[in-house]
């Protein structure tokens, strides 16, 4: 399989240039919010690590429960529209909430986060859709690794510039900030090509037909032995994974980073610069005939291997290096998953498909938070051994994961599938 570079992506695709640079603006001004949205937990409560995971779990359960349901507007409504419309509705919402001054309590603190997770899930599944409809087969793989880099630059920034915002002037400021950022990505991408669906033969999204083209899509994906495992691979990943992204949040307050604003913003800066150096770098790995099957399972593994270092070496900044290998790993799962996925669903399948697969990411990423946070909260374990079962569970997960893989499924792993 042979690609592009990424420099060369971004000068000959302007439709793709153009979206990579209005995600970017988006994507950084979310990190101000979601920190936000994990120190007002904090500060509600005495620094509860339920109420903090409360957060996360609320954000992933509410985006588990929506994206089947927007993944099939992606199959039948104007993708861009979508993405339009999702920035709009998170710039109005948060100008709502800072305008009558809505954040006083946890119960607004996790009011904020799922609405705000709601426009993120009408995003994803559009954005995940309309990606092979500017990009070739050719430039697929390149433009998510792209994608999931500049994601990742994203999480790092905005994290770490959100976490000095609210340290110096407040959390109000850094909500005003993201306001403007939904703003600007919505005139942005205002300006991209349409990008599919094909609606001529689409029928009037009456309930029963609104439940049949979910229920089709499902049945689709469980009848194709190319999409039914891989569709699942970022919900292993996040069986620890979301008690990891939960977990950072406890180290950055004990880890003596600076402030807790500081403290979490520079483990959550590591994490996203990590992830997006692993599909950056490890492309070749990616583009490996004989390495393909197994990079899902490896990479998963690899992720909680750092993090089992993490639970045992000394909290000096060395964990800064692990976190970012730890998170190269998962971007490597990330990106591959996607791009399989892309590569062998048909372009009316693609929005459910999309939709199906961040279910699995986010239910596991909700469940996996949310037990972490009660094991803290009961004191069942201690923090370094939460952080170690956590890498246990990903390397076990990962491990069976290239145990299962067939010969038959090797075969059409290593051949895209032809779809149309």
């Amino acid at each position: 399989m042979s690609g592009i570079g990424y420099i060369e992506l971004l000068r000959r695709n302007a439709p793709f240039r153009r979206l990579f640079a209005f995600n970017e603006i988006s994507f950084i001004g979310d990190w101000f919010t979601v920190i936000a949205l994990f120190i007002m937990a904090g500060q509600a409560t005495d620094n509860s690590p339920l109420a903090i995971a409360g957060v996360l779990a609320a954000r992933s359960f509410s985006l588990a429960l929506a994206t089947p349901f927007t993944g099939m507007l992606a199959d039948r409504y104007s993708r861009k529209g979508l993405m339009v419309g999702a920035n709009v509705a998170s710039f109005v919402v948060l100008v709502v909430v800072l305008g009558f001054d809505l954040l006083e309590s946890l119960t607004s603190v996790y009011a904020l986060a799922v609405v705000m997770v709601a426009a993120r899930a009408m995003f994803d599944p559009a954005e995940y859709a309309y990606l092979p409809n500017i990009c070739d087969e050719q430039e697929l793989l390149t433009a998510n690794a792209l994608t999931s880099g500049g994601w990742s630059v994203a999480l790092g920034v905005g994290s770490a510039i959100g976490g000095l915002t609210i340290s110096l002037y407040g959390i109000e400021t850094a909500l005003w900030i993201d306001t403007a950022t939904f703003a600007v990505a919505a005139l942005g991408i205002m300006t991209l090509p349409s990008g599919g669906p094909d609606t001529s033969e689409r029928k009037a999204a009456r309930l029963g037909v609104v439940l049949g083209e979910m229920t089709a899509g499902w049945r689709h994906i469980l009848e194709s032995p190319p999409l039914r495992r891989v569709v699942f691979a970022k919900g292993l990943w996040a069986s620890g994974g979301g008690a990891q992204v939960f977990l950072l949040i406890i180290i950055g307050m004990e880890a003596g980073f600076g402030d807790m604003a500081a403290g979490i913003g520079i483990l959550f800066m590591v994490r996203g610069f990590g992830s997006g150096f692993g599909p950056v770098a490890g492309r070749p790995l990616m583009e490996s005939p004989r390495l393909r099957p197994y990079l899902i399972g490896l990479s998963v593994g690899v992720s909680g291997l750092f993090y089992i270092a993490v639970s045992a070496v000394e909290w000096t900044d060395f964990i800064l290096v692990l976190v970012f290998l730890a998170h190269a790993a998962s971007g490597l799962n990330w990106v591959l998953s996607t791009t399989f996925l892309q590569e062998r669903t048909a372009d009316e399948w693609r929005g459910r498909v999309a939709g199906t697969d961040h279910f699995g990411i986010t239910l596991m990423m909700g469940v996996s938070a949310l037990a972490a946070g009660l094991i803290m909260q009961y004191e069942l374990l201690g923090l370094r051994e939460v952080i170690a079962l956590t890498g246990m569970v990903q390397i076990t997960l990962g491990l069976v994961w290239i145990a299962l893989a067939s010969p038959h499924e090797r075969k059409m792993l290593d051949q895209p599938l032809q779809s149309g």
